[in-house]
């Protein structure tokens, strides 16, 4: 029972990181990257669908991103979507695509980027704390109704801030690399 919310714990706390990773990946450097837009959202036929669905990119340039969508009609709802987006695009449309120039990056927007990745690198080890609060509660009620002894839950219990510690760890060391990476000029 021990090992089941061990595992289970380790797993939720895998996903996270994924999220993380993926939150780091959507916040740009200098070149553009469908990753980019990996949570736009489109209103298209009145609900919310991920860009991602809805077109094709190309990047034909280091700063320059064509969309293509499936769909022609689309096209001014992926446009209006875009420059909502958090991205700082400015999209333009020529009827077929979007191209999208991202804007070369200033100080003062490297730093704001800065500010992003890590609030995300935040929520993702408040995301963590939660997920070990939730499994030494279920370790704790495991010893109170003596399903486990009180030296196993101990034992548990270290190898659970242990498993926590690492993978919060592993949040710092991707948020370093993304912060390198967004002050490299």
């Amino acid at each position: 029972m021990i090992e089941d919310t061990l595992l289970e714990a380790e797993e939720k706390m895998d996903k996270a990181l994924e999220v993380a990773k993926e939150d780091f990946a959507a916040v740009r450097t200098g070149r553009a990257s469908p990753g980019l837009f990996a949570k736009v959202m489109v209103e298209y036929y009145g609900a919310p669908t991920p860009l991602q669905q809805l077109a094709s990119f190309a990047v034909p340039e280091a700063r320059t991103l064509l969309i293509t969508p499936f769909d022609k009609t689309a096209l001014s709802d992926i446009e209006r979507a875009l420059g909502a987006s958090e991205v700082g695009a400015n999209p333009s449309n020529d009827g077929n695509v979007i191209r999208v120039i991202m804007p070369e990056l200033t100080e003062e927007r490297r730093k704001e980027y800065v500010k992003i990745v890590r609030g995300k690198g935040e929520d993702a080890k408040v995301s963590i704390r939660n997920i070990r609060r939730k499994a030494k509660d279920e370790l704790d009620k495991l010893v109170k109704d003596g399903e486990a002894g009180e030296d196993e839950g101990t034992r548990a219990e270290k190898e659970l801030d242990s498993l926590t510690k690492s993978k919060t760890d592993s949040v710092d060391e991707l948020l370093k690399r993304k912060e390198i990476e967004l002050l490299e000029v």
